[in-house]
């Protein structure tokens, strides 16, 4: 006779109990996270934001510094079982209690990562860049979609309230039709960084703090770009940027005639958009931090704050919670892979039209 844990293993028992399926054979639980890469976003924010998720846990780390799986393992009661090197990661395969791995490796790792994740049958959320090339982003929801995964890609600004209440705004006409998108997303790099290494990152400012730009202008518009126009200013003397470039300015212009202009720079700080209609604007700044984003609106007067009511529950456990909640329902996240390859096609374009100084298509 078929044992009934096998039974349900194709269809996924956690998903099962985590939607609320009476299941005999195993209590209800939160959603088991791998976190893999032990750098400084994840460390610094990923990980303590699971103690504010409702369906989300973190069960287990992959590292390949031994100091670091001791001792973030002993802070987050790790156990040893679930403490990973690289080398070791396939056996991820075996533990139950693992249902997703979170990458947040170099850029160049995605992709590599999470197609071993989705052989080794886990769901993946992915840190954005997505990965380097579309052809690795394309590679990646095959992966996925052949092993029955969820593929999510870490656009934690789409689960602030601030970002969700701009999205709702614009693309309902408050301010008018939107006419004119600008996004500037910039910090001074500091040196010594692997983001700066293109082997690693796969480009500079554009593959990091650009995508912000570069996605805000997508979500705020719900359109797709069909023409961009880019040109880079990078000073080679500066020994950061030996590889990778400092600033990229770059204008998209959508089907309905929006234009946004957009800056991705590792030379200045700056971390802003405004959407700008025919009855008025939407002004956030900062926009996509960690935290404390402020609005401000003007139509029909002056410029006024808009103020939301504290929030229980943050980006980051939203974001983290999101895919947990796509599994039990059976539905794809909102930024699933082909968002992160939505921004990579355009990214590729940015780079083509300032390396050949001409605007460069984006229609099918």
């Amino acid at each position: 006779m078929t044992d009934r844990r096998q039974m349900l293993g194709g269809i996924g028992l956690a998903a099962l109990s985590l939607s609320g399926v009476a299941c005999a054979a195993e209590p209800k639980r939160r959603f088991g996270y791998a976190v893999v890469g032990l750098g400084g976003y994840a460390t610094r924010q990923i990980m303590p934001n699971f103690a504010g998720c409702d369906h989300a846990r973190l069960v287990a780390l992959v590292s390949g510094t031994p100091a670091k799986l001791e001792r973030y393992g002993a802070e987050y009661n790790i156990p040893p079982s679930h403490r990973y090197s690289y080398a070791q990661f396939d056996r991820i395969r075996d533990n139950p209690d693992i249902d997703a791995v979170y990458i947040i490796l170099p850029n160049s790792m995605h992709a590599e990562y999470t197609i071993r994740a989705a052989r080794a049958g886990k769901h993946v959320m992915c840190e954005k860049p997505m990965a380097v090339s579309v052809k690795e982003c394309e590679a990646m929801i095959a992966a996925c979609r052949q092993a029955g995964r969820k593929l999510m890609i870490g656009y934690r600004s789409r689960f602030e309230p601030y970002n969700r209440l701009a999205i709702e705004l614009a693309r309902g006409g408050h301010v008018g039709r939107t006419r004119i998108v600008t996004s500037e997303h910039g910090f001074n790099a500091r040196a010594g960084q692997w983001r700066l290494d293109r082997a690693l990152s796969g480009g500079g400012s554009l593959m990091d703090i650009g995508i912000y730009s570069l996605n805000a202008a997508r979500y705020l518009t719900g359109e797709e770009p069909i023409e961009v126009s880019a040109m880079e200013a990078t000073d080679r003397s500066d020994p950061r940027f030996r590889t990778v470039e400092d600033r990229i300015s770059f204008l998209l212009r959508f089907p309905s005639g929006i234009e946004a202009t957009c800056v991705s720079s590792y030379g200045s700080n700056h971390n802003q958009y405004r959407v700008v209609g025919t009855d008025g604007w939407i002004d956030m700044e900062p926009a996509t931090s960690y935290e404390g984003q402020a609005m401000r609106i003007r139509k029909d007067g002056p410029a006024q704050a808009r103020v939301l009511p504290p929030q229980r529950k943050n980006q980051f456990a939203g974001q983290l919670d999101h895919l947990a909640e796509c599994v039990m329902a059976g539905r794809e996240p909102i930024v699933a892979g082909e968002e992160g390859l939505a921004d990579l096609r355009v990214m590729e374009a940015i780079y083509r039209s300032a390396a050949e100084r001409r605007h460069v298509s984006l229609s099918a």
